[in-house]
């Protein structure tokens, strides 16, 4: 997650989404439903090759979590929940920095506003707290638009997904928008480059297929013949013991297997020069 750096005074950042739902069944489903509307990207969590679950547990003291293994209780805490007024306002205290979020439900014609106000007081540290400001307008709006004709339950994604570099991407997927009509479940950039920055410091544009993940990066060279534009993502079950296989039996090693935004993969060559991204699946990828 990014880190804002501390000052002396307190800030705070908002954001707001009308659902055509009531207070109290958007309230419902922001905390029961949390897993169905919080999208599985490839690094959409802190442990993105671990995550089973997100979860709310209800009530004053109630706990956020990333969940890992249900059998043996292994979770990440990612908030202690401070106000629970079913219908009017949720607000919680995040576990892995200094911000406070409070999310209030307020009657908007025939549907619901729902406000969310992050705050970092003096001195404090943001370590990914303030995401749900960001997240809950492009992911939470939609969920409340379709959860009465969906099926509830999980959607991650696919083990096959597919990386593609360009010299300007943010001017390919406003292309791949209009004219493939691709859909993402971000906002688009708008205008050109630089890429925006993603929430675990790494900028790319996701679209989705399906459930298939395509990636847009920018080209590292202006000489796309000297650089692989495209890449395949394979998802496995054991990426550590898939990398000493690969690195035992000869693939060209180009980046060895490493977490950096708590997603385990290795990237390698094979014997024609494709280059190849091997990712840990989550427990939830079938």
């Amino acid at each position: 997650m990014s880190e804002t750096l501390s000052t002396s005074e307190d800030r705070s950042v908002s954001s707001m989404v009308e659902v055509a739902v009531d207070p109290v069944t958007a309230f419902a489903a922001f905390t029961e439903e949390l897993d169905l509307w919080w999208v599985r990207g490839p690094i959409n969590h802190h442990a993105a090759g671990r995550v089973l679950a997100l979860r709310c547990e209800s009530g004053v003291g109630g706990r956020l979590l990333e969940v890992y293994d249900d059998t043996t209780g292994d979770a990440l805490e990612l908030a202690r929940i401070t106000a629970w007024e079913p219908g009017r306002r949720l607000a919680w205290r995040s576990s892995i920095d200094d911000v406070e979020t409070e999310v209030s439900f307020d009657s908007a014609g025939e549907g619901t506003a729902v406000r969310v106000v992050a705050r970092i007081p003096a001195g404090g540290q943001d370590r990914g707290g303030t995401s749900w400001v960001r997240v809950v307008p492009k992911w939470f709006g939609p969920w409340c638009a379709e959860r009465d004709v969906v099926p509830h339950e999980v959607r991650d994604l696919a083990r096959l997904a597919l990386s593609v570099s360009y010299a300007k991407p943010a001017a390919a997927a406003q292309w791949l928008a209009h004219v493939f009509g691709f859909q993402s479940p971000d906002p688009l950039p708008e205008g050109a480059d630089p890429l925006p920055e993603g929430e675990h410091g790494h900028p790319w544009i996701e679209f989705r297929v399906g459930n298939c993940s395509l990636m847009l990066f920018k080209l590292e060279d202006d000489r796309p013949e000297r650089v692989r534009t495209h890449v395949p993502w394979v998802y496995v079950d054991d990426v550590e013991e898939h990398f000493r296989r690969a690195e035992a039996k000869g693939a060209t090693i180009v980046e060895k297997l490493d977490s950096p935004w708590g997603l385990p993969f290795y990237v390698a060559d094979d014997p024609e020069g494709n280059r190849w991204t091997i990712v840990q699946a989550r427990p939830t990828m079938r």
